[in-house]
């Protein structure tokens, strides 16, 4: 049985976050993380999904255009990060590769 009901598990109604809210979450994000404490634990915290403050993060991040380590960052955590994101973007580069070969024979 298909359809929306009011009382249903897991669904949680769509919240509205100041500006405010959002600004004070990232810098919160950005201290707690240079702590070690995890993104998700943070998430918690605020009662906001993980994949929501990051998010935010970019776009704050793509707003006042920084492009250096995150606010409270250490040159080691931002090693780090960027480790982490070359290391998915050749994953991602890989599978691309991959779907091109498949691609090409599947035209054949």
């Amino acid at each position: 049985m298909k359809g929306n009901k009011k009382g249903s598990v897991g669904r949680r109604e769509r919240r509205a976050f100041s500006d405010e809210f959002k600004a004070e979450a990232v810098r919160l994000v950005a201290e707690r993380r240079a702590l070690g404490v995890s993104l998700s634990q943070i998430g918690r915290e605020l009662d906001v999904r993980p994949d929501q403050l990051r998010a935010w993060a970019r776009r704050q991040a793509r707003d006042t255009g920084t492009t250096g380590p995150t606010a409270g960052e250490s040159v080691e955590q931002e090693l780090r990060r960027l480790r982490r994101e070359v290391a998915v973007l050749r994953q991602e580069q890989a599978f691309a590769k991959k779907v091109a070969v498949y691609v090409a024979k599947e035209s054949r």
